[in-house]
């Protein structure tokens, strides 16, 4: 499908905006006076039942709380100042810098993933299987030129576009999910498979390989083709990945009990994509799909439930050194609910304590707490800003 290039300049208005994870009912956006006061220095975000958070990144004091009803998602927009938040219509920016919601948004039913990848931000509308691109050092202009394309199908999927111009997305529909397709920089057609059932999430590794997950493994993209790893079990899924650009190995989670109303898995995955090899560590605790991300020498960093950060070699699988963080914990049912989330900036891992109203920064160098903020509320998502 040919691709449509728009560009749209907007000055910088504040607003709120209703979120929800998909096209749920929710209220219209109301202005807000414009910020006052200096810049938030190295921001992090949080949300809560009822708005969003702007920590100061150094003292994790809170900075700005911007009341926003619904189940509020974010996702670093690529970056030092932007944070993008899923609403009922689309995807709209946050300013975390100066804090406030912007007028730039991104239409589209149903929003769902944003990847970072290559000096593009992607971003995903299920309910439409819109895929819209752009270059994020242009967010400090307003809105920035984008580039569309259309899936065959609306689905819940994921889009990364690479270093060549390639367009990778996932296959599917409403009923089911099968695979990926990747696409030149005309958007013809140059690579497909559909042996991914369940496809979900993406992780970049280093050489601009991209790792997609499936129900009976995951499929690696690189150099032009597409490898299928296959899981040591019958049904081994893999829905959650984080890549790292100093590591060809891609970390993601790992579940075996496809009946589970909620598995709480032990294992994570480890994929080469290099070889195409699939590696299992057992980790002792359980996890969960905010547990995952990477360190600044491409380690393997998961949160565990029973408070501690586990550091892992992805190369060898070993786990080198196990962080205590927060006390013990245990994944609630629904999956909108509260529980710690991982967010990893540099050499610093942020951790949330919902149980305890509180977020923690590590120096993954030492192990060593470097703040700690206590919240007015039970924090849920967390992201932030990168450089």
């Amino acid at each position: 499908m040919p691709t449509t290039r728009t560009a749209a300049k907007t000055g910088v208005a504040l607003a709120t905006a209703a979120l929800a994870l998909s096209a749920c009912a929710s209220p219209e956006p109301q202005p807000q006076a414009a910020p006052t006061g200096p810049a938030v220095a190295e921001p992090v975000v949080a949300t809560y039942d009822g708005g969003i958070w702007v920590l100061d990144g150094r003292t994790l004091q809170v900075a700005a709380d911007i009341p926003l009803d619904g189940f509020n998602r974010l996702n670093p927009a690529g970056d030092d100042e932007h944070v993008v938040v899923s609403t009922s219509d689309g995807f709209q920016l946050l300013d975390a810098a100066h804090p406030a919601l912007t007028d730039v948004t991104f239409p589209g039913a149903k929003p769902g993933h944003v990847v970072r990848h290559a000096g593009r931000t992607v971003l995903f509308s299920d309910g439409t299987g819109e895929v819209t691109s752009f270059d994020p050092k242009e967010l400090g202009d307003g809105k920035p030129a984008t580039e569309q394309h259309k899936t065959a199908e609306p689905h819940h999927g994921v889009a990364v576009e690479l270093a060549g111009g390639e367009l990778l997305t996932t296959l599917g529909n409403e009923d089911e999910r099968v695979g990926i397709v990747v696409l030149d920089e005309n958007r013809d057609e140059i690579a497909r498979n559909e042996d991914c059932p369940g496809v979900h999430g993406e992780a970049a590794a280093q050489g601009d390989a991209i790792v997609v997950g499936c129900e009976n493994g995951a499929v690696v993209y690189r150099d032009g083709a597409i490898t299928k790893v296959t899981s040591p079990t019958e049904y081994g899924r893999i829905g959650n990945q984080a890549g790292s650009e100093h590591s060809p190995i891609v970390l993601g989670d790992y579940k075996v009990d496809e009946d589970a109303e909620l598995e709480r898995p032990e294992q994570v995955s480890l994929i080469d994509t290099t070889t195409g090899k699939l590696r299992l560590v057992d980790l002792g605790t359980s996890y969960t799909f905010r547990s995952l991300a990477r360190g600044p020498q491409g380690e393997a960093l998961v949160l565990g439930t029973d408070g501690g950060l586990r550091v892992i070699d992805p190369a060898s699988g070993r786990i080198v050194n196990t962080i205590p963080v927060t006390g013990s914990w245990q994944e609630p049912l629904e999956w909108q609910q509260p529980r710690p989330a991982l967010f990893v900036r540099g050499g610093t891992a942020y951790v949330t304590d919902p149980n305890r109203k509180e977020i923690h920064a590590v120096d993954l160098a030492t192990g060593e707490k470097t703040a700690t903020g206590t919240l007015p509320a039970a924090p849920n998502e967390l992201s932030g800003v990168v450089s």
